[in-house]
């Protein structure tokens, strides 16, 4: 028998093997991609020793996706052929003779010639060759050629690892820029977008670098899941291909034993997201010690060989940045602080850093669970995190990762990585539902609520997944986490009504007549109130923007601000006057008495807690901090209690500040009662005699208030995350006939309030009451002026008021 007739037999056993290991018996999976892998070795090895005869110094060396160990059903054969440098002829006769059989069996087949020399060249200069010599395998001939080469690769690699892992980042970003997130795809490639296959190698080819590694756990498990995919798929279409089109999905779904295609998206989008999660942690960890690497000289050349640890700045209680990631302080103890994970999650939003990945795992691991129902600054930290803008998306993604998400909202699961088969939505619904929050954020400024509108965005599609309409499915169960989560009987009950209506709007506008007085009654009684239409005006416009472009136009957008304008009037009544001002506690009349008598500031801090939980008996969660203070009206009062609390880190929650009669008996000048819930930003809360103080002088005017901050902003920068809506402020029209009502909605920071009661002081206003409310991270106040003579403003001196107050807040 011929050496042709050899090979011939060889390859018609080997075709046999394969056909019957693909088709008969073998267990799927990783097995099966091991058995192929295994098979074709011995194929080819005993396909090079007949072919290589007596030559010497040659090699067969699988590399790529084949030198990893596995082989999918339809995988290009990955090969080289390395040799020492003989004879042209000889070696490029050896090749044919290995090559053709390959392709005889139709095969898809990736091969080369090369000496170690050769090969080590074409990976300095093709990064592609370069990763697929990372997983160089021996297959046949000269072992010590091939251990010598995979030796001198990795190597290389290591050495020019900080100038090879940016050049592979950015070919990872163009490939993700060309093919799409894979976990959002209806027809995604598997192998090439974001989060798929290639990603996988790259994750792999940084960890041979040892300059950085990737998260581990759940890596391997994602990435045999997308490889089992694609056995099936390439099993069910017959084809080497990568993209999991419609048309295949059902019969892919019912290979691997899934229910549906949808069951088969959502598995294949848990694998890409945890693929995408690593790289982000992997690549930012990369950029950290690139970074390192090139300040390091230079700071030792500073500090006389002294080793640098990274600066620790404090950014909330439990939380602070390091080396650009927000982590835990050396004193937090999730254990005993339930609150800390929403706590740290927020404060890195809104600074738009990312969560330390090691910070977010120990979180997940020894976090305390949140009672039901939640404390009122759990709930603030949340609608502080959606708030946040575009940075919402990364951190809400790190807690996902831990699996912290349906942790806090356990009905998140169903929506969890759920396909959308509508060509219109571009995201999974869980990512549509974060995209929307992000949307509402640049929205705030146009409603009374910020908060309602931000946890509507959150909620409105909760109830995809379930059978029949998903608007009324959603409503029980946004009323159930809006109990949950602390909010009050009334505040249920338009969240409920937001979710249950939120197409309401857009449906009307788009297919029903605006001019019929029945269309605009029915979406009148279906709202309620002037307040619900505002918020289901934003939410409509929000979760629009977020569906994809073809779901918002400026037609769509007119029609619907035509609709809430209509349904505005037919709900619109007589305004409510200015608050009635509570009955006065003994406690506020004794710091009125005592403020009077003594001319100068009286005050009070005292805890409030909410009530014991069943969760946890006897242990009230602190709500903050109220202080009362009683001042002898005179100008200045607001800016400058304002203007010391800031100084003292305190966060104002809420304010009141209205005259008190002082009570029968005692007679004399009037008095301001203020009545503000505060807490500290980080660290103790401030000693009240020091707080009296720092309000004695700067109501004296001895105390530079504006100066102290500039200084401390100087001397500890604030990080900014992504800009924030700019202020909004307007003249609330009819809304007393007492004062005239200003209104101002801004992103909430240290010392707003101290620049906006010095505004209205340099405008010579007198502040009859002010209402001040923070929600999350947005401020929403009403302040009740008169001018000197007592007599609300004129239309146009208040307007030209709002106007100077929105510039002066907006610089």
């Amino acid at each position: 028998m011929t050496g042709a007739d050899v090979r011939g037999e060889a390859e018609k056993g080997y075709a046999a093997a394969r056909l019957r290991l693909l088709t008969e018996g073998t267990p799927s999976g990783k097995p099966r991609r091991t058995a192929l892998a295994e098979l074709t070795d011995g194929w080819l090895a005993e396909l090079f020793t007949a072919a290589a005869g007596r030559l010497r110094g040659v090699a067969l060396v699988a590399v790529g996706g084949y030198g990893h160990g596995e082989l999918s059903p339809r995988s290009d054969l990955d090969l080289l052929l390395l040799h020492h440098g003989g004879d042209p002829e000889e070696i490029a006769a050896l090749a044919d003779r290995l090559w053709y059989p390959v392709w005889d069996l139709g095969l898809a087949l990736d091969h080369a010639v090369r000496t170690p020399a050769e090969a080590r060249r074409a990976a300095r200069e093709d990064l592609k060759v370069q990763l697929g010599l990372l997983d160089a395998r021996h297959l046949a001939g000269d072992l010590g050629l091939t251990t010598a080469l995979r030796t001198a690769i990795l190597a290389d690699w290591r050495n020019q690892a900080p100038g090879r892992l940016p050049e592979l980042r950015d070919l990872c970003a163009e490939r993700a820029e060309r093919q799409g997130e894979l976990r959002y795809l209806l027809e995604p490639d598997l192998k090439e977008a974001r989060g798929g296959l290639r990603d996988a190698t790259a994750l792999r080819a940084v960890a041979a670098s040892w300059l950085a590694d990737a998260p581990r756990e759940g890596l391997a498990d994602a990435r045999r899941r997308l490889l089992d995919v694609r056995d099936v798929l390439h099993l069910t279409t017959g084809r080497a291909t990568d993209r999991l089109a419609l048309q295949d999905q059902d019969q892919v779904a019912a290979e691997l034993g899934l229910p549906d295609a949808d069951a088969l998206l959502r598995q294949v989008y848990e694998a890409a997201r945890v693929l995408s999660y690593a790289g982000d942690v992997t690549w930012r960890e990369v950029g950290r010690v690139l970074r390192s690497r090139a300040v390091r000289p230079r700071l030792r050349a500073l500090l006389g060989g002294g080793k640098q640890v990274a600066e620790r700045t404090p950014l909330a209680e439990g939380v602070v940045e390091q080396d650009g990631e927000v982590g835990l302080a050396r004193t937090a103890r999730p254990e005993h602080d339930p609150v800390l994970p929403l706590r740290a999650a927020a404060a890195a939003a809104q600074a738009g850093l990312p969560l330390s990945p090691h910070a977010v795992r120990h979180l997940a691991a020894t976090a305390r669970p949140l009672p039901t129902p939640w404390p009122a600054e759990a709930r603030e930290q949340l609608v502080t995190l959606l708030g946040s803008g575009r940075p919402t998306v990364e951190v809400w993604e790190a807690l996902e990762a831990e699996g912290l998400i349906t942790r806090l909202l356990p009905d998140w699961e169903r929506v969890r990585c759920r396909p959308q088969r509508n060509a219109v939505h571009r995201w999974t619904v869980d990512r549509h539902l974060i995209e929307t929050a992000v949307r509402a954020s640049a929205l705030t400024r146009r409603v009374g609520r910020p908060d309602l509108l931000l946890v509507a965005a959150l909620l409105h599609d909760i109830g995809k997944g379930r059978p029949g309409d998903h608007c009324a499915a959603g409503e029980p169960i946004a009323a159930e986490v809006a109990g949950r989560i602390g909010l009050d009987p009334a505040d249920t009950r338009v969240l409920a009504t937001l979710v249950r209506h939120h197409l309401l709007l857009v449906r009307t506008a788009t297919r029903r007549d605006l001019d019929d007085p029945a269309t605009v009654r029915a979406v009148a009684e279906a709202v309620g109130t002037q307040s619900t239409l505002e918020l289901l005006h934003a939410l409509t416009e929000a979760d629009a923007l977020a569906t994809g472009p073809a779901a918002w136009s400026s037609w769509r957008g007119s029609l619907v601000t035509d609709l809430v304008g209509r349904v505005r009037a037919v709900l619109a009544g007589d305004m409510p006057d200015e608050p009635e001002p509570a009955t006065p506690t003994a406690e506020q009349e004794r710091l009125a008495i005592e403020a009077f008598r003594t001319g100068g500031p009286a005050l009070a801090l005292r805890a409030r807690t909410e009530p014991p939980v069943e969760e946890h008996p006897g242990e009230p969660e602190p709500l903050g901090v109220e202080l009362l203070i009683a001042v002898p009206d005179q100008p200045g009062v607001l800016p400058s209690v304002a203007g010391v609390l800031a100084t003292h880190r305190l966060t104002v929650r809420t304010a009141e500040l209205r005259p008190l009669d002082l009570p029968d008996g005692v007679e004399g000048g009037s008095v301001l009662l203020l009545d503000w819930r505060v807490a500290a930003e980080y660290g103790a809360l401030p000693q009240a005699a020091r707080l009296r103080a720092d309000l004695v002088r700067a109501l004296d005017g001895s105390l530079d208030i504006g100066g102290r901050l500039a200084e401390r902003d100087a001397a500890y920068p604030r990080r900014h995350g992504v800009a924030a809506p700019p202020p909004r402020v307007t003249v609330a029209p009819a809304a007393s006939r007492h004062a005239t009502v200003i209104e101002v909605r801004a992103q909430d920071a240290p010392g707003l309030l101290f620049r906006i009661g010095r505004a209205l002081e340099d405008a010579k206003l007198r502040v009859r009451s002010a209402h001040v409310s923070t929600l999350g991270a947005n401020a929403v106040d009403a302040f009740y002026v008169t001018g000197p003579a007592g007599d609300p403003l004129p239309d146009q001196e208040a307007a030209s008021v709002a106007r100077r107050l929105e510039e002066a807040l907006r610089t």
